[in-house]
């Protein structure tokens, strides 16, 4: 019964992006802007169609999905882990509490030139430099949620007997899931500025790399098309990451 409203409500959701696709069909066919700044949105989506029917394009993409996957997955992982273990352990927390504070608001752009430094234009230095940038806010959002589990839970789970280990799973852990979760997706949408960054600064392969490529050589019909991909993806991305977080926090309900 509901799915109609629904179908209705999600259509009406992304408006906005049709409207903002009509008016760059708009502005081209109008000649309110210069071809050479902005080109028409249909050379747009032909020359896409015709990059996207190339191996080129999909050797590309599979590179920078390789690079911002493997980045982020350990990202999640290990800044998971280390919010947990900062709110639970106090020796953790007063090692590394100074390093997220330093490193925190600096400038994730400005570690590609350290990371292509140390490990080369391959796929290493994109790996390192996404785990490094997105592992932050995962930490904040892992420790916020660990420090805020309700005590009297823990109070209760160590007085039927629970060891500091358990409790730690059991309560601590399902505690921080949300805020972790919210952290992990602030370092989805992190690690697609990073990867197409630093790709077009030191990388001979990736989207990143075919966007810089594409704007070099003057073909911007097919750079827009580029970047219109790394767009849908990074939606899409973003789509599934909330659906997946839903499921996981269902429990909850």
């Amino acid at each position: 019964m509901r799915s109609g409203p629904a179908f209705a409500a999600g259509l009406f959701r992304y408006l906005p992006i049709v409207f903002l696709l009509l008016l760059w069909h708009m502005a081209s066919t109008f000649h309110l802007v210069s071809t050479a700044v902005l080109p028409p949105l249909s050379s747009v989506l032909s020359s896409g169609y015709d990059l996207v029917s190339t191996a080129e394009f999909w050797d590309n993409t599979g590179s920078s999905m390789y690079r911002g996957g493997m980045g982020l997955l350990l990202a999640i992982v290990i800044g998971g882990a280390l919010g947990i273990a900062m709110a639970w352990w106090k020796p953790i927390r007063y090692v590394s509490s100074p390093l997220v504070e330093i490193f925190y608001p600096l400038p994730k752009s400005a570690l590609i030139p350290i990371t292509a430094l140390w490990l080369g234009f391959g796929d290493a230095s994109k790996i390192l430099l996404i785990f490094l940038g997105c592992m932050l806010p995962v930490t904040i959002g892992a420790f916020n949620g660990a420090r805020g589990a309700e005590q009297t839970l823990i109070w209760s789970a160590r007085s039927l007997g629970a060891s500091r280990w358990r409790t730690l799973l059991d309560v601590v852990v399902p505690s921080a899931l949300p805020e972790l979760l919210n952290g992990a997706r602030t370092a989805l949408a992190l690690s697609f500025i990073l990867l197409v960054s630093s790709e077009m600064i030191v990388a001979r392969k990736g989207l990143g790399y075919l966007i810089g490529f594409l704007g070099d050589g003057g073909n911007y019909d097919a750079m827009f098309a580029v970047v219109l991909v790394v767009a849908a993806l990074g939606f899409f991305a973003d789509r599934v990451y909330l659906a997946f977080a839903r499921r996981v926090l269902r429990w909850r309900e």
